[in-house]
């Protein structure tokens, strides 16, 4: 029986030799593809794995990474990238073990049944691809994003005392994650592997207002004015500039407004120039000196529309073109701005003018309030701070006769500010908006107290100590006076 089943295994043998089929015999490391085996419609046979995988990337360079891609973002617009682009890169390096595989298990006959097979109908193993979420998203950050248009809305314009309005435009933006996962799915689940388009995905705003809400806007909700004629020529420039940002601003129901952000950046480019502001407790240069004045400006005129207020701060010392209390500072270096929210059901339309040396802001919008009911606003000190004399400072490079004001005497005041409401002309309601606190400043001198005399270094320095300026000038006529006398003395 055993020698029957040895011959009929020689005759299998033999029968495959006449037929021409030699069965390959492996060495170790050293397998191939066979015959009809395929990798993306590729005849690889005879290539051990490295020389495939060589070949894979080989095509995917040549063949893939070239192919256009057409993304279609925001206008409509249309950016032009290559699969390439995107980082494309080989998914599924496991087939080639695979496909290194087919023909190689199960005994002779399965082995040969599978080879002959695969003469007639060809196995083919497809690749699949990843790409580089990072390349992506580069490519919709820098070159799709720059399509973005954004939302404009509809404002109101003010000319000889007539409103009109100015239509809005619908935004887009590009909606870079979303858009990734748009990208992304697409390449590995749906291309085809040919020229393609795709369309990122959008985000569309609608503008804001139309001809109906702001034909609304027609009466004075609130108006304040105050004068900075006492300015000399830069403050003045700077106070005129700010209104200018600010004039024609459309506020729509719940929007808050920044002052600070309606006026920055304080630059030349941006129409400051140098001018006198508080810092830290003294007068300073510094350009857009005098912005402040707007700001407090634009405050009470907020106050009387009854606009809600939402971050307000008093200046370090106190200013002299509004009671106490009544102000409003803004200072980039110290985060100080004037905020507030259009708590109306309808826009309102801020108007800035400037008439000589006086600055004006009006609030206008829908009003709703009785003609019986009126609100004013009432500044309370509650204390004044006198400063106790001026402040001597000796200065040891100057000479004796060298004395110059520093800073100028500031009183220093607590103060709050009062809402009454009066209706038919009877109070009805006082409720208090705010409080501030004003530093007290002393004025103050840089006297020069270098000297070769003794007797005059010590004159000066008391008196310095003295905190007395008379004192002070007194010393310094009897140094000159004496120093004139020892000129004239014979020598």
């Amino acid at each position: 029986m055993k020698r029957w089943v040895r011959h009929w295994g020689l005759a299998i043998l033999s029968l495959a030799l006449l037929c021409g089929m030699v069965l390959p015999v492996r060495a170790a490391g050293q397998a191939t593809l066979k015959e009809g085996v395929l990798i993306q419609g590729m005849d690889l046979s005879g290539m051990n794995k490295q020389q495939a995988a060589d070949a894979v990337e080989q095509y995917i360079e040549e063949n893939l990474k070239p192919i256009q891609l057409t993304l279609l973002t925001s206008n409509d617009a249309e950016v032009q990238v290559t699969v390439g682009d995107l980082g494309i890169r080989w998914s599924n390096p496991e087939i080639l073990d695979q496909a290194l595989a087919v023909g190689t298990q199960g005994n002779v006959i399965v082995r040969y049944k599978m080879l002959k097979d695969l003469r007639r109908e060809p196995m083919n193993f497809e690749l699949t691809f990843d790409y580089d979420i990072h390349a992506i998203n580069q490519i919709l950050a820098e070159q799709c994003s720059v399509y973005d248009q954004p939302v404009v809305n509809a404002v109101l314009k003010r000319e000889n005392g007539v409103f009109s309005v100015v239509d809005g435009q619908v935004g887009y933006k590009l909606d870079v994650e979303a858009s990734i996962d748009t990208v992304y799915e697409y390449m590995t689940k749906e291309w085809d592997l040919q020229p393609c388009s795709i369309g990122l995905e959008i985000l569309v705003e609608q503008p804001q207002g139309s001809a109906q809400d702001l034909a609304q806007v027609t009466d004075l909700l609130g108006s304040f004015t105050t004068s900075f004629s006492s300015s000399g020529a830069d403050r003045s420039a700077n106070v005129t500039n700010g209104c200018n940002l600010i004039n024609g601003t459309t506020l729509y129901p719940g929007e808050e407004f920044s002052t600070y952000e309606a006026v920055a950046p304080f630059t030349q480019q941006n129409g400051y120039f140098m001018a006198g502001s508080y810092l830290n407790g003294k007068v300073v240069d510094s350009i857009g000196g005098g912005i402040c004045q707007v700001s407090t400006t634009l405050y009470n005129a907020v106050l009387r529309a009854e606009l809600e207020v939402t971050q307000r701060y008093n200046h370090s010392m106190i200013v002299t073109y509004v009671d106490p209390s009544a102000d409003a500072a803004i200072a980039e270096s110290s985060g100080k701005d004037f905020k507030f929210i259009n708590n109306l059901d309808i826009p309102i339309y801020i108007e800035g003018i400037i008439d000589g040396k006086r600055i004006t802001f009006n609030i206008y919008g829908h009003e709703t309030r009785s003609s019986e009911r009126t609100v004013t606003y009432e500044s309370k000190v509650l204390e004044v701070i006198n400063p106790p004399g001026e402040m001597l400072y000796a200065e040891a490079s100057q000479p004796i006769g060298y004395l110059v004001k520093g800073e100028s005497a500031h009183i220093g005041y607590k103060a709050q500010l009062w809402k009454v409401v009066r209706e038919n002309g009877v109070e009805v309601e006082r409720t208090q908006i705010n409080s501030s606190s004003y530093k007290m400043v002393p004025s103050s001198y840089h006297v020069g107290v270098a000297t070769a005399d003794p007797t005059a270094y010590a004159a000066i320095i008391d008196a310095i100590n003295s905190g007395s300026v008379a004192n002070v000038r007194n010393v310094i006529a009897i140094v000159a006076q004496q120093q004139a006398l020892a000129a004239m003395a014979p020598q």
